[in-house]
């Protein structure tokens, strides 16, 4: 796929690229509709306090995690369209219960409630997957993902001026906020009626059993069960921010983590339910796929959009104190950071895309990215700003990149398990940044971009050793097991059957 096939609207798999990524373009406009009016908050809130606004953005983010999980199985089993309608239309509910919330009750509930929101990445990865072929999926995906994730920027940019301008008044703010909520309910109506899962004559292939992700070995086996484990602790590090903030008792903080526990070994549970009987039976050796891949990728994304997320909540503060900057210099250069997304993610795509080999592009990145982040570790007042500006850019276009060459791999794998896989890399990159922010309260911020080369480096070595080139990484098809094939053949006589 070339840039210039973007633009042509008329083609239908164009067209439902262009629907997708403005679905996650308004999911993110509303996910992080708070921090722009959060300052206007406190003012209209006289009982709202810095603690209470930091508690909103962990808030913000912990459902995130189970939510991509769930969504990633949710989409497998009744396809992309419904699921990001449901979820649009759903969320807008509690984007509303924000808006108007005038009790600390309201205000956290709604807000661990719209954490979920954050899933919706996981099922355009999946809807994007069904339309471009392998040969282009990088490229597109990069568009969904960069181009999408543009609207946080967008709500930064646009909900003050909307809200305190053009509305004003006590409440325009409020308004402001609820505006969020009301695109979220209309755009999940068009997405409906506008879009479908698949092109004319394909079918949307299903996992054999939902509940959990399949694996083809024993080994395999163990290792989703390790890598489940770390998406319940990033929820017990959360509240344990929490309870340090004191908006958590310990009592309540012991019952949470009670609760985990219990939620991991359900987990595990349904993971050897789906999971067993179909060992013992026997998986097909052209319908296995290995496990190590996946964990390839769940590492990749810790590092990159982990790092990304951490990045972006210090790096104001970093400049100004670091190079004496007003508030409004050292937001515009750190502004930058995330501007740079909606080239450098569609760049990572096209380079996995182009370059012959996709593992070779993602261990370019994580090697990138490892420089960058220990250049950025050493900068200091001594600097020259213009130096230490190009340096943090040149960085953010290898962690953004790298998340395209992520999502680039992901389809391949497996396709019918498509949402799962991108359900539990999507979870691991809020798995990182909750990881590293907690980190950052302990160290300096040179010593947090050390921290960060680390993570980068430990996933470079662990996609050098597991990370293989997929199967038809530049194909016209995605690879298909003859077992995959059977149904793909049964389901079509059912198509043509209907249509006589």
């Amino acid at each position: 796929m070339t840039v210039s096939e973007i633009f042509k609207f008329k083609n239908e798999r164009i067209k439902v690229l262009h629907f997708t990524w403005f679905a996650f373009f308004i999911s993110f406009f509303t996910w992080y509709n708070m921090a722009p009016l959060a300052t206007t908050m406190l003012e209209a809130m006289d009982w709202l306090t810095p603690q209470h606004i930091a508690a909103l953005g962990i808030c913000n983010v912990v459902l995130t995690i189970p939510a991509r999980v769930l969504i990633g199985s949710l989409l497998d089993k009744y396809g992309p369209r419904v699921v990001y309608s449901g979820l649009l239309i759903t969320m807008s509910v509690p984007a509303l219960v924000f808006a108007f919330g005038d009790s600390w009750a309201q205000l956290m509930i709604a807000r661990l409630v719209l954490g979920s929101i954050g899933a919706s990445f996981v099922v355009g990865i999946r809807m994007v997957a069904e339309w471009f072929p392998p040969k282009s999926i990088g490229f597109a995906e990069g568009i969904y993902g960069g181009w999408g994730n543009f609207g946080s920027a967008a709500a930064a940019m646009l909900l003050p001026w909307f809200g305190l301008t053009l509305l004003g008044g006590d409440n325009g703010w409020r308004y402001a906020l609820a505006f969020t909520g009301i695109i979220c309910f209309v755009y999940g109506i068009i997405y409906y009626i506008c879009v479908r899962d698949t092109p004319e004559g394909k079918v949307l292939m299903k996992p054999k059993r939902s509940g959990a992700l399949e694996v083809s070995s024993w080994g395999d086996l163990v290792q989703l069960i390790v890598w489940t484990i770390p998406l319940g602790g990033a929820l017990a590090i959360s509240a344990w921010r929490l309870e340090g903030l004191g908006f958590v008792s310990q009592t309540a903080l012991y019952i949470i983590w009670a609760v985990l526990v219990i939620v991991l070994i359900y987990q595990i549970y349904m993971i050897l339910k789906v999971n067993v009987p179909i060992l013992k039976k026997g998986v097909p050796e052209d319908d296995k796929y290995k496990f190590k891949n996946v964990g390839a990728l769940n590492s990749t994304y810790f590092a990159n959009f982990g790092a990304e997320l951490a990045i972006i909540s210090m790096l104001p503060m970093f400049f100004q104190l670091t190079f004496s900057l007003s508030a409004s210099q050292a937001g515009l250069i750190a502004a930058s950071f995330a501007f740079v997304n909606l080239l450098a993610r569609p760049l990572g795509g096209i380079l996995s895309d182009r370059m012959g080999s996709r593992r070779n592009v993602m261990l370019v990145y994580m090697a990138g990215i490892t420089i960058g982040l220990v250049g950025m570790g050493f900068m200091d007042s001594s600097w020259p700003l213009v130096v230490a500006v190009a340096i943090t850019v040149l960085t953010s276009m290898f962690i953004q990149g790298a998340e395209g060459a992520t999502f680039a791999v992901i389809p391949m794998i497996k396709k019918r398990v498509t949402g799962q896989i991108a359900g539990m890399s999507g979870a691991y990159g809020n798995v990182g940044a909750t990881v590293y922010l907690t980190l950052y309260t302990f160290v300096t911020p040179q010593q947090f971009f050390f921290i960060l080369a680390g993570g980068a480096l430990v996933s470079f070595l662990i996609c050098f050793f597991t990370l293989e080139e997929p199967e038809n990484s530049f194909g016209e098809e995605y690879y298909m097991s003859s077992d995959e094939l059977k149904v793909l053949e049964a389901e079509d006589k059912k198509l043509h059957k209907k249509a006589l």
